[in-house]
């Protein structure tokens, strides 16, 4: 009922009238739920993944504006799991907590969960995240499978929400109409909204391993599983999947159809792998600017798979894939086998920094191509978590996704390391060509580092100084506008053609 100030005041009682009512006006979602499938919630090792992984990442605020202590130590899991499902759901779970942080600490304080209850401050980040994820529930109880070994920390802060459910409910309907809110999902900035309408929208792109099977029989597989080939995956909700026109080894698919394509022989066998259209574009381009026997370099590439997809287009040629900046000699013999369970033979990996190999490294000099990937914003991703579980990015890239930008001295930091790596990757006089791709959506990241490495270019050391041609990868695709640009830069007279189709020498 509501008070004399006009706002809701509730007992703790256990009404289910009430917290439905509440539930509908403080949703998380912005869109409708007609036909979505009611959610149960998650295992409890979910929740302590995504709990670790929101410690990590979590806002830091300052003394003033401290409203809850978070513990420093992670908790305790009963395993290690490797699954990418389950990594998949702990990030995500963690990712959404972490977008509405402010508002679910608010609400705990408004529904007097803290300060009035005795809580260790190691539970503060599985609080939150099981809050989150008992809202979006609509405050129902959580239904659990026979087999699943129960956590104690999970049991006694989903014991003490489920206590709290009615007070945690009017907190959230408070909050929503504070805001003049439809739900808290309208709260969030602008820039976030957009990314998460833009990355409920994207289809599933993977590239054929052509080492392992051809796309003919990839095609077979996927019709006998009952998938029907079209023109355009647009608006399908069926089996389908589309040959993109860009890239000729790579397969769209509606995004719903993920789960149910993760557990096929093809992705198992490393016959077709799932990665962002951006990278397959990158290593097509570097393709068509290479003869025979030319080399490529490979330079901050985040994914193994972009280096498989690389090694897989030269699968025919005498290249060489050069792969730099991989430290630590211990992973090698996990990329070796990842690499010989792909059937990639071609690639030789370097432990140097690439700003540290000098222009006379004998074992560049037949590098005609250097693909560059440098570490960047990646304001452009629209879906981050995919993101990071494909291209093996730090969890920091959660935070300023969630914010929805960088500070101003983050964003330098990155095009002064981008301006560098782009001007040393021009010094090596025998490469012809220098590709350089983002996931940026910040032109000092993108054409203002290109335009600055061309100016203060040394000519001294070359018959044709370097030119440009930028391409926006938004004027390709509405998919990828969560990679905005791929520049190619090309020396000798020899410019490349425009992005609509494959890269080739004039």
């Amino acid at each position: 009922m509501l008070n004399s100030t006009g706002e809701l005041e509730l007992s703790n009682e256990d009404n289910p009238e009430i917290i439905s009512e509440l539930a509908s006006l403080a949703l998380s979602g912005g869109k409708s739920s007609a036909g979505v499938p009611e959610k149960t919630g998650y295992p409890d090792s979910v929740y302590v993944m995504a709990a670790n992984i929101f410690q990590g990442i979590r806002i830091e605020k300052s003394a003033q504006k401290v409203l809850i202590q978070y513990g420093n130590e992670p908790l305790r899991s009963l395993s290690e799991s490797e699954d990418q499902s389950f990594r998949r759901l702990s990030y995500e779970l963690a990712f959404s907590a972490l977008k509405y942080q402010d508002i679910l600490e608010t609400i705990l304080i408004d529904s007097c969960i803290f300060p009035s209850t005795t809580i260790p401050d190691h539970l503060s980040s599985l609080i939150i995240v099981m809050l989150y994820d008992f809202q979006d529930r609509k405050f129902q109880t959580r239904v659990l499978s026979d087999n699943e070994e129960s956590i104690s920390e999970v049991q006694e802060v989903e014991n003490l929400l489920n206590s709290f459910k009615i007070k945690l409910a009017a907190a959230l309907a408070r909050c929503r109409i504070k805001h003049d809110a439809l739900s808290i999902y309208h709260i969030l900035p602008e820039t976030v909204r957009k990314q998460e309408l833009r990355a409920s929208t994207l289809p599933l792109y993977a590239w054929i391993n052509t080492c392992k099977i051809s796309p003919e029989e990839v095609y077979n597989n996927l019709k006998r599983r009952g998938y029907h080939k079209v023109k355009s995956v647009l608006h399908v909700d069926d089996k389908v999947f589309a040959v993109d026109q860009h890239c000729y080894d790579v397969l769209i698919f509606p995004s719903h159809l993920q789960n149910d394509l993760i557990n096929i022989d093809l992705f198992k066998d490393y016959k077709l792998i799932f990665q962002d259209k951006s990278r397959s574009l990158a290593v097509h381009s570097v393709k068509a600017l290479l003869n025979m026997d030319d080399d490529i370099l490979m330079v901050n590439t985040g994914s193994w798979y972009t280096v498989a997809h690389m090694s897989v287009l030269t699968n025919n040629n005498t290249s060489k894939v050069f792969v730099c900046g991989v430290q630590s000699q211990a992973k090698d013999p996990d990329l070796k086998t990842l690499f010989t369970k792909m059937g990639c033979k071609n690639i030789e990996i370097l432990h140097d920094l690439f700003i540290n190999i000098e222009l006379k490294d004998h074992r560049l000099q037949k590098v005609k191509v250097i693909l560059l990937l440098p570490r960047c914003s990646g304001l452009g991703v629209s879906n981050p978590v995919e993101f990071i579980l494909n291209e093996h990015e730090d969890t920091e890239f959660l935070k300023d996704h969630s914010q929805g930008g960088i500070s101003e001295d983050k964003l330098h930091i990155l095009a002064q390391q981008q301006y560098e790596q782009l001007t040393h990757a021009m010094k090596f006089t025998k490469a012809q060509a220098v590709v350089y791709c983002t996931c940026s959506v910040y032109p000092e990241e993108n054409e203002a580092v290109v335009k600055k490495a061309l100016e203060f270019q040394d000519l001294g050391n070359k018959v044709q100084p370097y030119r440009i041609l930028l391409f926006s990868l938004l004027s390709v695709s509405p998919f990828l506008s969560q990679h905005p640009l791929l520049s190619a830069v090309g020396c000798g007279g020899k410019p490349l053609v425009p992005l609509t189709r494959p890269f080739r020498a004039a």
